[in-house]
């Protein structure tokens, strides 16, 4: 049994989250920038289907990708040097969600709905949430958002449209983030495709520990804007 949260009701203890499903807290709320900066500063997240109520999730163990120890391929590495791409922050914030959103195959739907793209639209534009986008011949091909809470990234989703697209975009703001002194990107759930990058599981506790520091660092505000090069 899960508690319902109504406006003012906080969330409850992690440790109190399901083992199965893994991680599942909470359920009700709603997705105000107050409410959802308050999950993430205590590894929360919100992830349902369109017709369900609001659900909280804090898995344990945890995904998350430590900037340093990101992956890069001999292809990978050959396509970052290719240099056919232009990397920008938070200029298609609205696209690059919708391309997130859109179906794939094997999907039924999108967790991403309508009421996600709004209420994340809300955190970018209050300055915590993020997108990094990979663009080729003017065209977006790919990319990535999440939000960011002083030298924590919590990723969202990504999407391609061109081979590697996606993986440009999170090689970039990896070597970004390292070098701005975040201490690491959370990637939620586990699978193949970010373990191959380098993603690594660890226990919530040890998750929630970190966020709880990395939280109170002073974060970069504003809009993006990476510095050039990171890809060599």
């Amino acid at each position: 049994m899960i508690p319902w949260l109504f406006p003012d009701t906080p969330f409850p203890p992690v440790e109190r989250a399901l083992s199965s499903p893994n991680g599942l807290l909470a359920a009700g709320g709603d997705l105000s920038v107050g409410r959802l900066l308050d999950a993430y500063r205590h590894g929360i997240f919100p992830w349902f289907n369109e017709g369900e109520p609001i659900l909280w999730w804090s898995p344990n163990p945890r995904m998350v990708l430590f900037p340093p120890e990101i992956k890069v391929s001999r292809s990978l590495r050959k396509a970052l040097r290719n240099r056919r791409y232009e990397i920008r922050c938070d200029t298609a914030f609205r696209q690059v969600m919708e391309a997130c959103a859109a179906p794939r195959p094997g999907q039924a739907g999108t967790w991403i709905t309508p009421a996600m793209m709004e209420a994340y639209d809300r955190l970018h534009q209050a300055g915590y949430a993020h997108s990094v986008e990979t663009w080729i011949d003017g065209e977006l091909a790919g990319g990535l958002y999440g939000v960011s809470l002083g030298r924590a990234f919590f990723g969202e989703s990504m999407f391609t449209r061109v081979r590697d697209a996606s993986k440009i975009a999170l090689v970039h703001l990896a070597r970004q983030l390292e070098r701005w002194g975040f201490g690491l990107i959370d990637c939620q759930m586990a699978t193949p495709h970010l373990r191959s990058l380098g993603a690594r599981e660890i226990a919530r506790s040890d998750f929630t520990r970190r966020v709880a520091e990395l939280v109170n660092y002073d974060g970069v505000t504003g809009k993006w804007r990476f510095d050039d090069g990171l890809a060599e």
